[in-house]
């Protein structure tokens, strides 16, 4: 597979406590191409988020092996960036200087990074916004800036951990196609977690579906959708949408 930038093996996790062991993941492998937007679903509680600590280098897995190779050809651990469930964005700041924290963080807030972040503002009409504080914008707007203030770091792996479930439905839909958009326009690797069986099919290449605890692989599933734009509504209103949510949702009927 030398298209791809990730490839787990094996990899297994548990959880120790003064009461005991409690197992998470077993013996999970696969693999993520160079550009795909890769999703990862499966029964609550079976470990998802645990995984993608684990391939954040959060978490050391007690077995198994992760696999790297860079977009220029090296081996070196690729940068990754970590979106969560909610925006964290710092109340007493702009929106600007939010979106420049790792920067300040990382001492790269050169003028010429800022002026990145700038740019990026205006792609995804939040320029004009920048010098406004997170209480002064919407949900979706914040997750937007929360998606900048990763992307400006240039990351060649984004880790998705559910950044849209905090959002009503509506909101959700328009937010996770923004996203969408501006993650396949930047070329970049994303693995997205998801429990939205809809959101996964709307925005994967690929579906990794994972079983109970401990969890392991239980179907690798490509996703081909026939649509007429990039839209969430083109995306579930593709013929073959139907057929991916019903098989999807056997799957993991399965594990319940």
């Amino acid at each position: 597979m030398n298209d791809s930038i990730l490839q787990l093996h094996n990899i297994s996790y548990s959880y120790h406590s003064l009461t005991g062991e409690i197992p998470a993941l077993s013996d999970i492998s696969f693999h993520v191409k160079q550009g795909e937007f890769l999703a990862i679903v499966g029964p609550s509680g079976c470990g998802k988020s645990t995984l993608l600590s684990i391939i954040a280098r959060l978490l050391t897995p007690e077995g198994g092996t992760i696999a790297f190779q860079s977009p220029d050809g090296s081996l070196e651990y690729p940068k990754t960036g970590y979106m969560l469930q909610h925006d964290h964005l710092l109340e007493w700041r702009t929106i600007l200087r939010n979106v420049t924290l790792g920067l300040e963080i990382a001492h790269r807030d050169t003028q010429e990074n800022i002026a990145y972040a700038e740019k990026l503002l205006n792609d995804y009409d939040l320029y004009k916004f920048k010098d406004k504080h997170p209480g002064e914008l919407s949900g979706g707007m914040r997750q937007r800036a929360a998606l900048i203030r990763t992307l400006v770091m240039n990351p060649e792996i984004l880790l998705l951990d559910e950044p849209f479930s905090a959002l009503d439905y509506q909101t959700r839909l328009s937010v996770s196609g923004d996203i969408g958009n501006i993650i396949r326009t930047t070329g970049k690797t994303a693995i997205l977690i998801t429990h939205d069986l809809s959101e996964a099919i709307s925005l994967a290449d690929r579906i990794i579906i994972l079983t109970g605890r401990p969890a392991s692989v239980r179907r690798e599933l490509p996703i081909h959708l026939t649509k007429t734009d990039n839209s969430p509504l083109a995306a579930r209103s593709a013929p073959e949408f139907h057929h991916y949510f019903n098989l999807l949702w056997k799957e993991l009927s399965h594990e319940n």
